[in-house]
């Protein structure tokens, strides 16, 4: 089987030749290890061949998103160019080996100010300052106008990245959910007090946002239909930052629209939710996802990939189940025995798919021996090498 015809099949729950696997990130998001930026991770020689391990032999599942950059319409020459201007300033300024992104909103004579960071060395964005600290900036947000969200969206970089991968995988659509969009706002700690203390100011922002985020899904559902969608933002809304039911109401209810839309057009959909899902999974079914991930097991989850696929394995395809934090620290001996594990685990009895797959990547300038070795071994015992 092509690596392409091997996850088709998986997602479908058909036959396959072997276990599919994948390096999630790595070999996910396209990366340009020939650009000299300072701030590319990826230009390390470290990190040459394990992007060539990822591209010449795993299953590739490539996450595009289906927003652009320059996509808001204030930007992009439309007619209403300008209108997120008067109300947003960004700047971008370097310092001491750090790049940093500040954001202010003006709502009349008032302002709002969020700040983040990219270091040099490493492949994440830290936000210094979130947007939103309080309920009156809560209720200032609000004032802003729909129009400043509204998007200019087309599918031709989707299509363009399906077809320069082949036979080598899948794409796969990238998005946020209301959840998401509206949690990244705040603090953890203050997201996970409002959500709990002030429901319906809750609600508010998550109709703001959804609002913008169901219209895209629509539009590239409906032009880019019959492909894999992975939906982020959910874990937001486990436990123990809040208890299940909260999933109904803030999940299910902004996110379970776009899962619908996306199926309508004959897609797929896997939910994204790192932690402590066992509570929340019968809601994530009963929203028609297809598959989740990364199935974390404890400690730092609390279900186990047997027990997953018993219970929901011919409902959903399961994704992942390897730890980064063992890739890049466990012996390759204990590793391998690790892996041997979960694909015994995720391949047993009936179910709809198993895709082997690390729970994130490394985002650090370099690679170690160790890190290399432990990849290579998923590989292995998937048969791909």
């Amino acid at each position: 089987m092509t690596r392409r015809e091997r996850l088709t099949a998986t997602l479908k729950g058909e036959a396959v030749d072997r276990p599919a696997v994948n390096f999630y990130e790595i070999g996910g998001f396209l990366v340009n290890p020939n650009d000299p930026d300072e701030y590319n991770i990826y230009n390390s020689p470290s990190w040459q061949p394990l992007l060539d391990l990822a591209e010449n032999h795993t299953d590739i599942i490539r996450l595009v998103s289906p927003v652009r950059a320059q996509s808001h319409l204030s930007w992009d020459g439309s007619s209403n160019v300008g209108i997120r201007s008067q109300y947003v300033e960004e700047k971008t300024w370097e310092e001491n080996d750090s790049r940093f992104t500040k954001q202010t909103f003006k709502i009349g004579s008032k302002r709002l100010t969020t700040l983040t960071r990219r270091d040099k060395y490493l492949d994440t964005v830290w936000t210094v300052e979130y947007l939103l600290k309080n309920r009156d900036d809560v209720e200032l947000f609000l004032q802003l106008p729909d129009e400043i969200f509204d998007e200019n969206i087309d599918i031709v970089h989707l299509e363009e990245q399906e077809a320069r991968l082949g036979d080598k995988g899948i794409v796969m659509v990238d998005t946020e959910d209301p959840v998401c969009a509206v949690a990244a706002l705040f603090n953890l700690e203050d997201f996970t007090i409002f959500a709990y203390t002030e429901q319906a100011l809750c609600h508010k922002l998550l109709e703001k946002h959804a609002r913008y985020i169901h219209k895209r899904t629509q539009k590239v559902a409906k032009e880019f239909p019959g492909r894999l969608w992975r939906i982020y933002g959910p874990e937001y809304i486990t436990e123990p930052f809040l208890p299940a039911p909260y999933f109904e109401e803030y999940v299910v209810r902004y996110t379970g629209p776009m899962v619908k839309e996306i199926k309508k057009y004959g897609g797929l959909v896997r939910i994204h939710a790192h932690g402590r899902v066992k509570n929340v999974l019968d809601y994530i079914v009963e929203m028609g996802a297809d598959a989740t991930d990364p199935i974390e097991p404890p400690p730092h989850g609390d279900v186990e990939l047997k027990y997953l696929r018993e219970k929901y394995g011919k409902q959903l395809v399961l994704f992942g189940n390897i730890e980064i934090a063992d890739i890049e620290s466990m012996p390759s001996d204990l590793f391998r025995k690790v892996v041997k594990q979960s694909i015994a685990d995720g391949m047993a009895g009936e179910g709809r798919g198993f895709v082997l797959m690390p729970t994130s990547a490394p985002y650090g300038r370099t690679i170690s021996e160790r890190t290399f070795r432990n990849y290579q071994i998923m590989a292995e015992e998937a048969g791909a090498i």
